[in-house]
């Protein structure tokens, strides 16, 4: 049977090889379906070892064994990163296994299609406590564990142009967002000296579960055709700025905020 693809190498090496993350552990929040499935995937494909965190263990087990069957190493955790102590344990659980996260994407979110005069007060809790107050907690507790251990770490934050440009339509999405954006550069100056980087991606529009019936209907549509690529993102096209952020070729940088958008940031008024 032929090598998969994505593990294929050239002149001995693995694709992977110049991050050197072989044997790193990784934690992946929101790691069932979507970008953070990817994620995990492109990550165990570069030799990390990576902990698979999400509410629903059932769609994890297939994402795990998905990348065991690829050669990889995954841990399940059944974690509500809203519960303080539930990251705990579930961090606490990865570290006996594997060691100390040395990698965090915080990437668990949610969005309401709301604007700000129809938006709940129920959805919009729910929205600043995913995109906001998770990132917070579960990157605190990695960090401290990082910092007792005096380990090199790289937290990487799932943000969204969204937080970088008013956007209508969903207001508190766009505003949990923004404030990811500017934690990521707080955090990013409290942890340099202790050698944790804390970065952030910023997609632009890519299809997942939570927004596939918006971009196939018309109003969506039109919000591509804005995009200057004329496209919305696959996954794979956030690969180079992952694993950039993840490794050591990225050990100056920090508190950087990455647009992934095929241009739309820069598209014309």
């Amino acid at each position: 049977m032929p090598e998969p693809a994505r593990h294929r190498t050239v002149a001995g090496m693995n694709k992977y090889d110049y991050f050197n993350l072989r044997d790193r552990v990784a934690l992946v929040t929101g790691a069932s379906s979507g970008l953070g499935r990817h994620f995990a995937e492109t990550l165990a494909a570069a030799g990390c070892v990576v902990g698979l965190a999400a509410r629903r263990t059932e769609k994890l087990i297939d994402v795990a064994e998905c990348i065991e069957n690829q050669g990889g190493t995954a841990i399940t955790l059944r974690m509500d990163v809203t519960d303080a102590q539930a990251v705990d344990a579930g961090i606490e659980r990865l570290t006996e296994a594997a060691g100390i996260p040395t990698i965090l994407i915080n990437n668990a979110g949610t969005a309401a299609p709301a604007p700000f005069l129809k938006a709940t007060p129920e959805e919009t809790a729910q929205v600043f406590a995913l995109n906001q107050t998770a990132p917070w907690t579960v990157a605190q507790a990695v960090a401290r564990r990082l910092v007792d251990a005096q380990a090199i770490g790289s937290i990487i934050n799932i943000a969204s142009i969204t937080g970088l440009r008013t956007v209508g339509g969903a207001a508190s999405y766009a505003v949990s967002k923004a404030a990811l954006v500017q934690m990521t550069k707080v955090l990013a100056l409290e942890l340099a000296r202790h050698d944790i980087r804390v970065n952030a991606i910023a997609p632009g529009y890519f299809e997942t579960d939570l927004n596939r019936d918006f971009l196939n209907s018309e109003a969506g549509q039109k919000i591509i055709n804005r995009v200057p690529m004329r496209r919305s993102g696959d996954a794979q096209d956030l690969d180079g700025a992952l694993l950039l952020l993840a490794s050591e070729r990225s050990r100056f940088m920090t508190g950087t905020i990455i647009p992934v958008d095929g241009g739309h940031l820069v598209s014309g008024l």
